[in-house]
């Protein structure tokens, strides 16, 4: 490993600070443990690896905070795993709830070259297949579809949980970013979005992971970290 290179486990823990402060949460290390279902001291512990390294720094507040060289170095390890999310979709076929994990596992081993490729074999996609920008800054602004209000028209922006449980949950209601329609009902439990003649039903809790356009828009708002940092196993970037 060249000096200053950070290491896989510091890449993990920056993609997850770079989602945390993306999504609009509070980047503070209860956060980062809950997103990475890891202990508090663990956090800590890297929190002072990652200080030292000159990737963050810790307010007094006890959150965390990018440098400047940190915010870059995560947002390209960031927009790195969602082109090899893109790429595994579009030009391998892999099914969009399954290539998270495996992105994960390739995103420290792709060279530049193998990168230019890739960028080159997706053509203009501009997100992953989740609905995240490939290119940090980029996002656009949407509303948790817990929010909307029945009759209004919604367009599926992005899934702000990627975790993989929850990926095929999604899959199999149906929904998937772009997907075009009206909100038929909501209610505590239920959410469910007419598009194309079918209905499809989300709970009411994996309704706010889900980000739309909508018309008319309920005023913006974050949604809640225990629905984006939760899951059977881990939540995703």
């Amino acid at each position: 490993m060249a000096p200053g290179e950070a290491t896989p486990a510091e890449d993990e823990y920056l993609q997850t600070i770079f989602w945390l402060e993306e999504a609009g949460l509070p980047v503070t290390g209860a956060n980062v443990a809950r997103a990475l279902q890891v202990a508090a001291p663990t956090v800590h512990e890297m929190a002072g690896r990652l200080e030292q390294d000159g990737y963050i720094t810790r307010n007094d507040d006890r959150s965390l905070a990018f440098t400047p060289h940190g915010r870059e170095h995560a947002a390209a390890v960031v927009s790195r795993h969602r082109l090899i999310e893109r790429f595994l979709t579009d030009v391998l076929g892999i099914p969009w709830d399954e290539v998270h994990e495996e992105a994960e596992r390739l995103e420290h081993a792709m060279s530049p070259v193998l990168e230019e490729r890739m960028l080159a074999a997706v053509g203009d996609a501009k997100t992953c297949p989740h609905g995240h920008p490939i290119v940090a800054g980029t996002r656009e602004p949407g509303v948790p579809l817990a929010d909307v209000e029945e009759g209004a028209s919604v367009r599926i922006l992005r899934f702000e949980n990627e975790a993989e449980d929850l990926l095929h949950y999604l899959k199999d209601a149906g929904v998937h970013p772009g997907m075009e329609g009206t909100l038929a009902r909501s209610t505590h439990d239920e959410v469910v979005v007419e598009s194309g003649g079918a209905r499809h039903a989300v709970t009411h809790s994996v309704a706010e992971t889900v980000s739309v356009a909508a018309d008319p828009s309920p005023p913006p708002r974050t949604a809640l970290p225990e629905q984006l940092v939760l899951a059977k196993e881990r939540y995703g970037r």
